[in-house]
């Protein structure tokens, strides 16, 4: 039930402290997970600070030495511990804290079990998508990275880039890269770096370590910062065999931090034998292009109609002549055989012409009507007939002659 109050009635600060004492001391016991982020003792007892592994939220532990020493091997700061704690509240100081019970670490199969989980989530979100990757600058003018003081990562990234490209500028952002405090540092640097003008991509940097030292790499919080970076960014965690969650979100994994440099900066001896090779393969493909340029035009000016016009000229004359004269050959033969068939055709009509038969003497004996006389019996004495002979004709009348006199050779 609420505490009543009012401006008239206001309630004294021991009552509100009992009060909120007195709720959270019936909250119960409870399980809580975190990572240890400072540890101290004084006396028999032992003061952490225990960290979320997400939020940036941490609660004070109060843990007597014995609880501490009960737990092998006794945890440090950077530790991952589950802690089954009372919650307690101090009156007099108004302060929270969680009073240890027991203690316990999380175990490397659990500890693989929830990285596995957050994978999971990540990529279902699409956070490790190919699509989302992007490519790295061809030549960066400057390169952030973020790596451990003074550590081996950086002289490796540092050294192969300045070998490979000796103008190249680096942004060297030196920050812990193990324990409670990496995630928070390599944050900060990160958003420091991804914010730079001049920075064209970003190497995070470490040398190998246990799974417990490359935790910070898998973070989530560091995760989603890295996917939200407007800057291309090279994960350069371990060695081959290290996966931390970085790697995944990156846009560019390397094996080692050699790799990362070699992975960003172009190497400028292979750029020059490169152009070289380019500036050969040019130089061949435009002379041989010229070359059988060359070749068709000495070609083309060799054909006798472009070396000697008037040669093709009288050729091709000589070629219409000799056409002509043919063409005239085979029309005078066509004449020729058409003449002789339309000669043989006009004697056969002129065989086969009653003209033809007038002109061996022969008569045609016809009426007036024009119809022709077979017979001396088809005529009557004084019937008047016409008689067509080979040039002309002539008329006669019958006389008294019987038809049976009549010569049956001559038909008269």
């Amino acid at each position: 039930m609420g505490m009543e109050s009012s401006a008239e009635s206001p309630q004294p600060v021991r009552v509100v402290m009992q009060a909120v004492g007195g709720w959270i001391g019936r909250l119960g016991k409870i399980w809580v997970e975190g990572q240890v982020a400072e540890m101290s003792r004084r006396g028999g007892t032992v003061f952490m600070t225990l960290r979320d592994p997400v939020a940036n939220v941490s609660a004070r532990v109060v843990c007597p030495v014995r609880v501490l020493e009960a737990v092998a091997p006794v945890p440090e700061a950077g530790a991952r511990l589950v802690v089954h704690a009372k919650p307690d509240f101090y009156v007099a100081r108004g302060t929270f804290s969680l009073l240890a019970l027991e203690i316990r670490h999380i175990g490397l199969g659990e500890l693989l079990a929830r990285l596995e989980r957050l994978r999971a989530t990540l990529a279902a979100e699409g956070l490790f998508a190919d699509n989302r990757k992007r490519p790295l600058p061809f030549l960066p003018g400057t390169v952030g990275l973020i790596c451990g003081r003074q550590s081996a990562a950086e002289r490796d990234v540092l050294e192969n880039g300045r070998r490979r490209w000796p103008a190249v500028r680096f942004e060297v952002r030196e920050v812990a890269v193990q324990g409670d405090r990496a995630v928070g540092e390599v944050l900060n640097a990160l958003k420091e770096l991804d914010a730079h003008p001049e920075v064209d991509v970003i190497i995070i940097a470490r040398g190998g370590g246990s799974l417990e030292d490359l935790l910070p790499f898998s973070d989530e919080a560091l995760v989603r910062a890295v996917s939200a970076t407007r800057t291309p960014v090279v994960s350069a965690i371990g060695h081959e065999q290290d996966s931390p969650l970085l790697d995944l979100v990156a846009d560019v994994r390397a094996s080692t931090p050699t790799d990362a440099a070699k992975k960003t900066v172009p190497d400028v001896g292979e750029q020059l034998q490169l152009i070289r090779q380019l500036r050969d393969r040019g130089r061949r493909v435009l002379t041989g292009g010229i070359e059988r340029e060359r070749s068709w035009l000495a070609g083309m000016r060799s054909r006798p109609v472009l070396a000697s016009p008037l040669r093709e000229m009288d050729r091709l004359t000589e070629q219409v002549t000799g056409l002509r004269d043919r063409a005239r050959r085979c029309m005078r033969a066509v004449l020729d055989r058409a003449g002789d068939d339309l000669a043989h055709t006009r004697a056969r009509l002129h065989a086969l012409s009653p003209a033809t038969t007038l002109a061996r003497g022969y008569a045609i004996v016809q009426r007036p009507d024009g119809a022709v006389v077979r017979s001396a019996g088809d005529v009557e004495r004084g019937d008047p007939l016409r008689v067509r002979l080979a040039e002309d004709s002539i008329t006669v009348t019958v006389d008294g002659a019987d038809p049976g006199d009549a010569d049956p050779d001559t038909g008269g």
